[in-house]
């Protein structure tokens, strides 16, 4: 071990793996424990966030009754017409009847709101604003005429039984649960939700009062929470140490998740021994990928089970979280991760990177008063300003935790020239 040490010291990273290849690399290797992962049907309560494992056709027509659509009176509409202001159609009001599938009287009118059932024999509503109540003889005026279907909800007019509503793959939000229960889905079928081990490595870390040489533990904490966002569900470990028997005991105990994820430990140090553990379990997928922070990145494969080895740095270990864990847990549950969302705005100063490297530059963003930007008829004035933070080391948190967003410098470019408009994205949106 002591040679390989020193080899690994000495040749460095001699390749590094582009972003999208290690991807690729990735998807393939996890294409197996995609194909019949396992299923579940949730409560509509507890399906916010989760992933559809099957296509979802609505069961009932929404509304499942002509309603009315608005405040008024239920009228058959041949009765209104020729009703105007100055002509006004005269009927009599059905005070007598609140069952909706008692009759309409011709030339009457009965009182609904918006969304009573229409009377049987009602075919419109006329709205309230358009009538007069007659109090000496108990008679409705009706000042306007309507067609048939006028200010009536159909049924179905929201969605028809049978229609489809939603695609495998599809993850629920809020507004899909409330649609899903008015047309009559109660227990969906969705993706389980993908287990991860998150096991923080590096003698040098302790939970609370560090002493000098000593860090407290954040990727841990970081990382299980950022599981938890992306629809799984970590485990978070206690703190190993660097020796390989501890570390390859860690990542054996956690081969019953579908996901190991480590941080620290994963570059070509003397300490950086979970690149060797991994391929002594399994097999190393990647070990340096070109992107910027965190190069020192190790993906592998043991036993079936996806290893994702982060670098310590707290700002890398983020990085290729968002990079390689967050898509591994969206293909587990049988989607691809969704854009980020971004916000364009004008770069306040320039950014430099490294051609060949992806490179991720934090930045804050500030609005601007549109009306104090000069009129150009070429560009579109833009709102925000984008200023990379002066703290750019990937040791340093708070440049990621205190800023908006990221700006993505490609590998076919060496750095972005201050003034021009970037994309920044808001990858915790």
């Amino acid at each position: 071990m002591e040679g390989a040490d020193h080899s690994r010291k000495e040749s460095g990273f001699k390749r590094r793996t582009r972003v999208d290849d290690a991807l690729s690399i990735l998807e393939d290797a996890i294409e197996t424990r995609v194909d019949g992962c396992d299923t579940e049907r949730v409560p509509l309560e507890r399906a916010d966030g989760r992933v559809l494992a099957e296509a979802v056709s609505a069961a009932v027509d929404v509304p499942h009754y002509e309603r009315a659509a608005m405040d008024g009176y239920a009228v058959r509409a041949e009765d209104t017409f020729g009703a105007s202001d100055r002509s006004p159609a005269v009927l009599s009001i059905d005070t007598g009847a609140s069952d909706s599938d008692a009759p309409i009287e011709p030339n009457s009118a009965r009182r609904v709101h918006t969304g009573s059932a229409l009377p049987t024999g009602a075919d419109a509503v006329v709205m309230i604003e358009h009538t007069e109540r007659l109090e000496a003889t108990g008679e409705l005026e009706v000042l306007g005429a309507v067609g048939e279907g006028q200010n009536v909800a159909p049924v179905g007019e929201d969605v028809t039984a049978d229609q489809h509503l939603y695609d495998p793959g599809h993850r629920l939000r809020p507004s899909d649960l409330g649609l899903l229960r008015s047309a009559g889905i109660q227990r969906p079928l969705v993706a389980h939700r993908p287990t991860v081990g998150v096991v923080p490595t590096g003698e040098e870390l302790v939970n609370e009062d560090p002493a000098p040489g000593e860090v407290i533990e954040t990727n841990g904490l970081t990382v299980s929470r950022l599981v938890e966002r992306w629809g799984g569900e970590a485990t978070y470990r206690n703190v190993v140490t660097d020796d390989p028997d501890a570390l390859r005991v860690a990542i054996q105990r956690d081969l019953t998740k579908d996901v190991v994820v480590t941080s620290g430990g994963s570059s070509v140090g003397q300490r950086d021994l979970l690149p060797e553990v991994i391929d002594d379990l399994g097999e190393v997928l990647v070990h340096g990928v070109a992107l910027k922070p965190g190069h020192p990145v190790c993906l592998g494969v043991v036993e079936g089970t996806p290893v994702l080895a982060l670098p310590g740095y707290p700002v890398a270990c983020i990085i290729n979280a968002v990079q390689f864990l967050r898509p591994v847990l969206a293909w587990l549950q049988g989607t691809d991760p969704s854009p980020h969302p971004t916000t364009m705005a004008r770069l306040e100063r320039k950014i430099p990177s490294e051609p060949g490297t992806r490179t991720f530059a934090r930045v804050s963003l500030e609005s601007h008063d549109l009306t104090e930007a000069p009129a150009s008829d070429d560009e579109t004035p833009l709102e925000y300003r984008a200023t990379p933070t002066r703290a750019s080391g990937s040791g340093v948190l708070s440049s990621v935790a205190l800023a908006d967003g990221w700006v993505v410098v490609p590998e076919e470019r060496e750095g972005i020239p201050e003034g021009e408009t970037v994309a920044v994205e808001c990858w915790e949106s």
